[in-house]
């Protein structure tokens, strides 16, 4: 977790996708709760991401994909955490992605998923209890 108690979100969209209703929603919803969220907008590389979250000193990063290439995208940005020794941070993320599909992300360490329809408040609620120190970042 970051030097502070509160919790640092990076909400990212990565690849061709140009939709971001969805991760303004759940950055707006992530900060009203008291987080700092950085927004990367849209068309970003797994390698700016990762980049960012780094930078940022992040406690996750949250990936949005509608496009299909969630698979791709999601393991890139796990393989770019690792080779820069930044395993710590987690991934989690939602969007258009099957059911088949969510045993072999969370596989590649993908911790949760949200698909289309989750409650925000849900959301928040999840992020508090599995990202960084959750009784610093309630404090």
């Amino acid at each position: 977790m970051s030097a502070t108690s509160t919790l640092r979100i990076v909400v990212a969209k990565p690849g061709l996708d140009g939709h971001d209703r969805g991760a303004k929603i759940v950055a707006r919803a992530l900060r009203d709760a008291g987080m700092e969220v950085i927004y990367t907008g849209l068309h970003q590389t797994p390698e700016q991401i990762v980049e960012t979250a780094i930078a940022e000193d992040a406690d996750a990063i949250g990936l949005s994909v509608l496009s299909g290439a969630h698979m791709t995208l999601f393991k890139k940005v796990r393989e770019l955490l690792t080779a820069r020794g930044a395993d710590d941070i987690v991934v989690f993320g939602g969007g258009i992605i099957p059911e088949a599909d969510l045993a072999p992300l969370a596989e590649i360490g993908v911790q949760r998923i949200f698909t289309p329809g989750a409650p925000t408040t849900e959301i928040v609620e999840w992020v508090r209890s599995n990202v960084g120190d959750a009784s610093a970042a309630t404090a």
